[in-house]
């Protein structure tokens, strides 16, 4: 893939949000929404932060995207996303009415969009999200799996540092 195609480009956009999510200790993911090519919408998982479990970054940069061209009806929109989109995200995808969706890597266990659920292309639903998957995947598990990692070595060195106080 080229390093100056329009999905590297906006994925790393995306992957610059993930990796401000990460340092706010939220799950890294982050969207792009682009019209046009204008980017409308962007923005990280703030779950935490809000204390609001709708607060993904998928919601959140609809809700500027929509705001951004006074509709809610995002016809012709494209949204990059570092991560497959959960059912509630990918709900909205389809209610918004993104054209399509692309993003980095697949969630097996969560996925909404194809992986776990097919809500993405559900033919009882209205309206249908094209996809593509797999743009910078290795970058997006990356930041995934180190932000992972971190987490638990966190949590063991709470771990040991508890012990040591009661000894």
């Amino acid at each position: 893939m080229d390093h100056f195609s329009p999905e590297t480009i906006y994925m790393r956009m995306a992957l610059r949000e993930a990796q401000q999510a990460a340092a706010e200790g939220e799950v890294p993911c982050g969207a792009v929404i682009v019209l046009n090519d204008e980017v409308i919408g962007k923005a990280h998982n703030q779950t935490e932060t809000l204390n609001d479990p709708t607060a993904h970054a998928e919601i959140l940069a609809i809700t500027q995207a929509t705001q951004a061209v006074g509709n809610w009806r995002l016809n012709g929109a494209v949204m990059y996303v570092t991560k497959e989109p959960c059912p509630m995200c990918a709900g909205a995808l389809v209610l918004a009415r993104i054209q399509k969706v692309v993003w980095g890597m697949t969630d097996p266990i969560r996925g909404g969009a194809i992986s776990k659920f097919n809500i993405l292309n559900d033919a009882d639903l209205n309206h249908a999200v094209e996809v593509e998957t797999g743009v910078m995947e290795l970058d997006c598990k990356r930041v995934m799996q180190v932000f992972f990692q971190n987490r638990r070595q966190e949590a063991k060195d709470r771990k040991r540092a508890e012990r040591e106080q009661t000894e």
